[in-house]
């Protein structure tokens, strides 16, 4: 990426020479060419959120600008293209949306994530920090910034208005307000889970923002709950693993079901395992459970697991594919025990079965509708 502070090589995580995908777009471009053409002074507290793989901090990273992510691999990008471009560990600080933001923002860029809850509860998190003089840019493709987004800037930092699109990226140039009243956050949010849904049923899902449908239970997880298996009766303490945890609201049932069990609940979202971890003590469960953030199973001992549980994602930062499935399916693979099983539920047109019965040898269907199936496969 060429910018006015040289051109890092910057890549995605994990790194896979297979991967057309680049670590950064127009809208990194755009944003970085501003802050050159203004001569945005950057010699304050430059604070980067939402940073998509680094290329914003790496490109920034002479200014000692402190990143705020809610994504781990985005976050282990950025340190894999800090260290590419020669900056010594710990010069940039790297905070998730999980940590205390710095106290004073004199220069606030944000890269404007898809969740409109997550920008909000992000912007009333940073508020206190900027004062009159802040400069807050933002920055995001066309299709990603709509009359919603400059009306949360509007309303919780000041005057906002946007650019010309530039190679159908925009920016949003933001005045702040220091007299401005803002709205106290909404979250996170809790809310009780309806009837018919197994072990979880009438029981408190508590979701932060950002993470997948926060405000309800959505029809796919519904579906799984109904078709989640029991774990191994012949094993003292099974192990099950929420890959993909969400909420916790999976993993939570199968704890509730056998309080033998042992789940880890495993996100790349930080505001997904904190919500996963906030629904499991919010329900009192009993046994034992374990809360990890990073990719998949990286990390798991090999044959380690009885059962995976997990409903892929089939979108990474705007990206659709199905990578990121394939790399779940492969460490459930590596880490499932002989007999083990994965249990999958996904949309019918993804076609997990092909890819099940590549990695496993075997898949089997435990229940369909018209749109939702579970699939099982288990390691021989």
């Amino acid at each position: 990426m060429t910018t006015a502070w040289g051109a890092p090589v910057l890549a995605r995580f994990p790194e896979d020479p297979r991967d057309r995908l680049r670590a950064w777009d127009a809208s990194d471009e755009y944003l970085l060419g501003h802050l050159d053409r203004e001569e945005v002074p950057l010699d304050g507290t430059v604070v980067v959120v939402g940073d998509r793989w680094g290329a914003l901090v790496t490109a920034l990273a002479a200014y000692r600008p402190t990143q705020i992510t809610d994504s781990w691999l985005g976050q282990e990008a950025t340190r894999a293209n800090l260290a590419r471009a020669g900056v010594e560990p710990g010069t940039v600080p790297l905070l998730t949306t999980q940590d205390p933001p710095p106290d004073r923002i004199d220069v606030l860029l944000v890269r404007v994530p898809k969740s409109l809850a997550l920008l909000e509860d992000q912007l009333l998190r940073l508020a206190p920090a900027v004062h009159a003089g802040t400069v807050v840019v933002g920055t995001g493709m066309v299709k990603e910034i709509h009359t919603s987004t400059l009306n949360l800037f509007e309303r919780i930092i000041g005057p906002t208005r946007t650019s010309l699109a530039e190679k159908k990226a925009r920016l949003i140039l933001c005045t702040p307000d220091p007299a401005l009243v803002r709205p106290a956050t909404s979250w996170p949010y809790s809310y009780r889970l309806p009837d018919g849904i197994g072990t979880v049923s009438g029981r408190t899902v508590v979701n932060h923002a950002g993470v997948f449908c926060a405000d309800r239970l959505d029809i796919g997880t519904r579906f799984f709950l109904r078709h989640l298996p029991g774990p191994p009766s012949d094993r003292p303490g099974p192990r099950v693993v929420d890959l993909g945890c969400g909420n916790g609201v999976v993993g939570t049932a199968v704890a509730l079901a056998d309080p033998r069990a042992e789940v880890l609940f495993v996100d790349e979202s930080f505001q997904a395992v904190a919500s996963a971890r906030a629904t499991y003590r919010a329900n009192e469960v009993p046994g034992h459970a374990e809360f990890r953030v990073g990719d998949g199973l990286t990390g798991v001992p090999d044959s380690s697991v009885d059962l995976v549980l997990n409903n892929p994602p089939f979108h990474s930062h705007h990206a659709t594919g199905d990578a990121t499935a394939w790399r779940m399916f492969t460490g459930a693979l590596r880490a499932l025990r002989p007999g083990g099983e994965l249990r999958v539920v996904g949309n019918r047109h993804l076609g997990y079965h092909v890819k099940l019965r590549r990695l496993f040898g075997n898949s089997e269907v435990v229940a369909s509708d018209r749109k939702f199936v579970v699939l099982r496969a288990v390691k021989r």
